[in-house]
């Protein structure tokens, strides 16, 4: 669709998402709390449709794929076995004078603090698992972690999995969860955050086969974003150096978007090889290997690892649908019009009912029609202003479709359907609204 705005500036989006109800600061009256966000009507909305999205699209339209929720604590020795309580650090550096502290990889080589000009100590490991306790006493013996990763709730259950679900290679494993990383240098709205939600499929494959299945699903995940409305040249791939690979990967790629700030990662897509089935194997004395009937032979399985954020889908997917669009392009003066112009099913809301007023012949037929209306559609009822700003403020949230009852329809029992991107209008029979919906929302699935 035409835009005229090539990237938004981060103030207006910031600016929108506390106005309308996309994201708020979380505990803002207590003075809030560094890198916590709490997502409101619309935010909520908004990462609801995106991971039903990505759900949708990584199981239920594939035959190869099922899902699982693990839980958020898990035995402590999980963590040790994937390496990540020896391994999973960042090199950390803090300012001699004012003290502030900064993840190495974020520095300039060469450079001082980026806050006051001071020296900095030399780099440090420091290891970005929260630490908490389980049971009445706090002490190492009932030490847990809060996972950084929901992956190893996979790993741990695969041989459930494959056994409840009868697969064969290749298949794979979905989840959607909560992640914690104590992150050093937190920022940039809800992009690095210390809480926030990850979307992973492990997908497991014979050994010789993994190069072949990782640039299958690079190109897959890249379509879905393309697919759901973020534009192509927002985004790019970036393959991993040697020298950057996890201990456990073998290749790497990711999937970066073109944020206002510069390009960050998206997606990470990874082949893990055998290492974490061999690790957990041998270090809990199960058998996670597989057994290859048509080969006729036992051995573990290599690991493909998409793995994404929803939080950082989430606002790229808003970055990338805000417009700004003059009412009149030949005039001096034109108004601007804000629109969010979400794909469909990305949409907070995919209708909303107007009445023109809130004239009492009319409000009666109004609220049958939205009843009618949300028993098929995330649907909002709004009467409040002028018609005109109600119009302006749907499209600032995104919806799609907005329905108008006025006074003709207590006659010819039709409304007006009007298109968020066209702004066209069409008059349709309040018996056909529903299916007339349906048409065009399903129209770019």
């Amino acid at each position: 669709m035409p835009r005229y705005l090539e990237q938004p500036e981060m103030g207006k989006i910031l600016s929108l998402s506390k106005r309308r109800g996309f994201v708020f600061q979380s505990s803002e009256i207590y003075g809030g709390l560094n890198a916590t966000w709490d997502y409101g009507p619309l935010g909520v909305e908004l990462k609801r449709n995106v991971k039903d999205a990505w759900w949708r699209s990584v199981v239920h339209e594939r035959d190869d794929v099922v899902g699982l929720d693990a839980a958020i604590l898990m035995n402590p020795q999980v963590w040790v076995t994937s390496g990540h309580v020896e391994s999973f650090s960042d090199p950390l550096v803090e300012c001699r004078e004012c003290h502030h502290r900064f993840r190495l990889e974020d520095l300039p080589e060469g450079s001082g603090c980026p806050d006051c000009g001071g020296p900095l100590t030399d780099p440090r490991q420091f290891n970005l698992m929260f630490k908490t306790f389980m049971g009445p006493t706090e002490d190492s013996a009932n030490q847990v972690y809060l996972r950084p990763e929901t992956a190893q709730g996979i790993f741990v259950n695969f041989a459930n999995v494959l056994v409840s679900s009868r697969r064969k290679l290749p298949f794979g494993i979905a989840q959607i969860g909560k992640a914690f990383r104590n992150e050093i240098t937190p920022g940039n709205f809800t992009f690095r955050t210390r809480e926030f939600e990850q979307m992973e499929i492990e997908y497991f494959v014979k050994p010789g086969t993994d190069d072949e299945c990782l640039d299958a699903w690079v190109k897959e995940r890249m379509a879905w974003y393309i697919r759901y409305g973020i534009r192509e040249e927002n985004l790019r791939l970036r393959r991993h150096g040697e020298d950057e690979l996890a201990h456990y990967a073998r290749d790497c790629y990711d999937i970066q978007y073109r944020f206002p700030w510069g390009w960050g990662e998206l997606e990470g897509i990874a082949n893990r090889t055998d290492y974490d089935l061999r690790h957990h194997g041998e270090a809990s004395g199960d058998d996670l290997s597989y057994f290859d009937d048509a080969a006729k032979e036992r051995y573990y399985p290599y690991v493909i690892e998409p793995s994404g954020g929803v939080d950082r889908a989430a606002l790229a997917f808003l970055l990338d649908a805000y417009d700004e669009e003059p009412d009149s392009p030949t005039a001096e003066k034109a108004d601007v019009r804000v629109v969010l112009k979400f794909h469909k099913d990305i949409a907070p809301y995919k209708v909303a009912l107007l009445p023109l007023s809130r004239n009492e012949r009319l409000v009666p037929t109004a609220r049958r029609v939205f009843e009618m209306v949300r028993r098929r559609f995330a649907a909002q009822y709004d009467d409040s202003q002028s018609i005109g700003r109600r119009y302006r403020r749907q499209d600032e949230i995104g919806t799609p479709y907005c329905v108008t009852v006025d006074f003709d329809t207590l006659e010819d029992e039709a409304v007006t359907i009007r298109d968020r991107d066209t702004m066209e209008q069409e008059r349709v029979p309040i018996e056909g609204l529903v299916g007339a919906l349906a048409d065009r929302l399903d129209k770019d699935r």
